[in-house]
């Protein structure tokens, strides 16, 4: 009984800072592979682009924070990723375009599903909205986790940096560690 009480403490504590301690990678890039970015035949705008309601699937390459900007492709014209020493994992991506599909100017043109995958058991899925906007934040709630991102089923934020010149997009990922109450994460 005496080797519980002391015990207890301990693993309170532990338990504790595992659940607010923030992932190994709290903020990285992806870069999609635009040989990789598939869609469905209809439906489409009169240009063949994708319309409201169109499903769609593409991978891409997980970077560090930093590797990415504007100009700066994350992929080569072959598919493959201009930086394969920085590469930290795979990124998957399906869902649905919706209001101006791929015509859109402003706001969400996207509602997908994000598996982050950093191929050492580490891999996280989001889901939610995704902003055409350049420089514009959107958060996406955290929808399941393994390895380092386990105990990490809050809000990811995404911000569009752009897309490269094979037209794949390439955005920053920041994962919210969340600690205290709603009202003191009201910004994600």
């Amino acid at each position: 009984m005496k080797l519980l009480q002391l015990a207890a403490p301990i693993l309170a504590t532990a338990l504790s800072t595992a659940a607010f301690a923030a992932p190994a990678i709290s903020t990285f890039e992806v870069a999609e592979d635009h040989t990789r970015f598939a869609f469905a035949p209809a439906p489409v705008f009169d240009d063949g682009m994708p319309a409201h309601g169109n499903p769609f699937v593409t991978q891409g390459y997980i970077y560090p924070a930093g590797t990415l900007s504007e100009g700066v492709s994350g992929t080569l014209e072959d598919g493959s990723p201009a930086f394969p020493d920085k590469v930290l994992g795979t990124w998957t991506c399906d869902g649905w375009f919706v209001g101006d599909g791929a015509h859109a100017e402003t706001g969400a043109w996207l509602i997908s599903r994000q598996v982050y995958d950093f191929g050492d058991g580490g891999l996280f899925i989001s889901q939610g909205p995704e902003l055409v906007d350049q420089g514009v934040a959107v958060s996406r709630a955290i929808t399941g986790a393994t390895g380092d991102f386990a105990d990490h089923d809050g809000v990811l934020r995404q911000t569009l940096i752009g897309f490269n010149e094979h037209m794949g997009a390439q955005a920053t990922m920041e994962i919210a560690v969340i600690t205290g109450t709603a009202a003191d994460s009201k910004d994600y």
